[in-house]
């Protein structure tokens, strides 16, 4: 199973949010804010090659200069979801011989970035998150409802709540 950085975002966002990624249930495309934050990517750091595939497994927003990985997003709500992404990016490339890879998330609305670093113990806790992401896509249904103070600006909320 090939494990993409937006099944790690989602897994540190929602296991249950992943859960219907995994399944092909799409909500993203009715959602008014992912489609501000599409835009966002879109119109932000117009002079970069955006969108970069690698191995058609991770799609890093932009890789600048000095080859630093980076993600946009537009707040912090979830700040830390788009760090393990990074992290985990930054693992996948090292897992390829890529060393000395590093990363920032970039807040384009705020004016703000973030550096990221991957740390020794960084490896295993995406090694157990990886297995997670392999179990979950196992399962028959979803997890239960997380109830989360993010959860009345998902995507998903009508799945999970009505």
């Amino acid at each position: 199973m090939k494990i993409t950085g937006i099944m790690v975002y989602y897994y540190f966002v929602c296991e249950r949010k992943l859960w219907y990624f995994l399944n092909q249930i799409g909500m993203e495309q009715n959602s008014e804010l992912v489609s501000i934050g599409k835009i966002l990517d879109e119109t932000s750091y117009d002079r970069e090659d955006k969108g970069v595939l690698i191995d058609d497994t991770i799609n890093v927003d932009f890789i600048g200069d000095k080859a630093v990985l980076h993600e946009i997003k537009k707040t912090k709500a979830i700040e830390e979801a788009g760090i393990w992404q990074l992290k985990y990016y930054m693992y996948y490339l090292e897992q390829k011989g890529v060393k000395d890879i590093s990363a920032e998330i970039d807040f384009p609305l705020l004016r703000e970035k973030k550096i990221v670093m991957l740390e020794d113990g960084d490896r295993d806790v995406l090694e157990n998150v990886i297995k997670n992401i392999e179990e979950i896509a196992k399962m028959d249904k979803p997890i239960g409802v997380k109830n989360s103070k993010i959860c009345k600006k998902c995507a998903y909320f009508d799945l999970c709540y009505v």
